[in-house]
Order: structure tokens, then sequence, then C-alpha cells
């Protein structure tokens, strides 16, 4: 159990660092393509903000890869050396995946979208855009996320339990 908190906060930080280091840094809207179509369409085509900003960017992402990285192994790892079977990889990866997309809704998307100051500080166009009234636009997504993770969390159970 410990593990599986530990390897979801890992993925709660990974998560967040793509997003800072997308938003804040690299600052390119192909990363944007699940933003809401309004703020898309306020947000101009920028340039670097400051000379390395890209780089530094691009540093973050790498760093919230490994830790993406790190976390599947951990929690490969302590279930191989703890005689997990099916079962108990198909719980702990579900439990993960079905918190990373809580969080990405309370968090993402409650918080950092609706109340608080996080994208117009880097996008000061987004003043007046973003918003409450923001809340559960992609809740399609989500749906289909809560979905889709029961047999990805079956697949990579299957094959962790074969190891």
């Amino acid at each position: 159990m410990k593990i599986t908190v530990l390897v979801t906060l890992m993925v709660f930080l990974a998560y967040f660092l793509v997003l800072y280091g997308g938003v804040g840094f690299i600052q390119d809207k192909r990363f944007f393509s699940s933003a809401p179509k309004e703020n898309l369409d306020a947000i101009p085509d920028t340039k670097e903000r400051f000379p390395g900003a890209h780089s530094i960017g691009w540093v973050i992402e790498i760093i919230a890869i490994l830790l993406f990285l790190a976390a599947a192994a951990l929690s490969v790892w302590d279930g191989v050396r703890n005689g997990f079977g099916f079962l108990d990889f198909f719980v702990r990866f579900l439990a993960v995946l079905y918190a990373m997309e809580i969080y990405d809704i309370i968090f993402f998307d409650w918080v950092l979208l609706c109340h608080s100051n996080f994208f117009p500080h880097f996008y000061p166009e987004l003043k007046g855009v973003v918003g409450p009234h923001m809340f559960g636009y992609n809740k399609q997504t989500h749906i289909w996320h809560f979905v889709i993770y029961i047999p990805a969390s079956a697949v990579a159970a299957w094959l962790c339990a074969l190891l």
C-alpha cells in the first residue's frame, strides 16, 4: 500500500511537471490539444519568453518522463518482489490511474483552470477567459479515460504477472 501511495504521488508530480514545462516554458500550442477551444483561440503564438526558456521546459519534460518511468518501474519491481498476482497488479495500476484522473479533474481543471491565476500568469490574454464556467468542458474525455483505464490496467497486470 505504501508503494502504491508513493507511486501515485510520483505520478502526480510528473503530471504537473508535464503541464508546467509545456505551459510555462515551451509554450507550443501543440502541447495544449486538450485545452478548451476558446483558450487556444485567445493564446497568441509566442517566441521564447527569455533566452533558454524552451531548453528549461524540455529539461522539465524529460524529468517528468523519467519520473513516470521510475513510478512504473517501482510499481512493477515492488509487485514482483512481493509476489503480486494479476489481481494485485490490476488493483494497483487501476488505483494509480484513477487517482491520476481524479487529480487531473480536481487540481488541473478545478484549481488551476477555474480558480487560480496559473494559466493567465503565463498567458495574460486568458484573463477573463478562464474561470469557474470552464469546469467540466472535458467531461467526455475524463469518462473515456475512466473506461479505458480498466482494460489498460488489465493488460499491464497480465504482463506483469508473467514476470
